[in-house]
């Protein structure tokens, strides 16, 4: 069996207003090589970047890899790991019978990407002094910024 490589990918998204412009960060590490990606809408939520960030870092992969995500969004990482954005698309992305699920667009190409890959979904506290989160945030606001209308 062929052995996947492993990867970090570590993740943030910003917003100002909800909705408003926003932007998000994505750091890729492999071994020593790090890639940092970032991105932004002038109408947008922080929901919908927190999503991005993860989405784009793993469209970045180029072949299946062994993932570990990081990400200060419980929305992102209890969605995935608890199995309801799943529910969500097997329900229609219905939440329940009567409330929709928001973002199906951007659910379904993460679901998407999680089955060519082994990810593992890691929440961390979102500025407390993690490295590598602190570095996202930054380049989530920056492109934020960039995005004001």
């Amino acid at each position: 069996m062929e052995t996947l490589k492993k990867v970090e990918i570590f993740t943030d998204g910003a917003c100002s207003g909800n909705p408003g412009p926003g932007g998000y960060g994505t750091i890729l590490r492999f071994g020593n090589h790090e890639k940092e990606l970032s991105g932004g809408d002038r109408e947008t939520t922080n929901n919908r970047m927190e999503l991005t960030a993860a989405i784009v870092g793993l469209e970045a992969l180029k072949e299946p890899c062994s993932v570990t995500l990081y990400s200060d969004s419980k929305y992102l990482i209890d969605a995935v790991n608890c199995g309801w954005a799943v529910r969500w698309r097997e329900n229609g992305w219905m939440r329940t019978k009567r409330e929709k699920a928001q973002n199906p667009d951007l659910w379904e190409r993460l679901l998407d990407l999680i089955e060519k890959h082994e990810v593992t979904f890691v929440w961390v506290k979102g500025h407390a002094g993690h490295p590598e989160n602190e570095r996202c945030d930054r380049l989530a606001v920056l492109e934020t910024e960039k995005h004001r209308g």
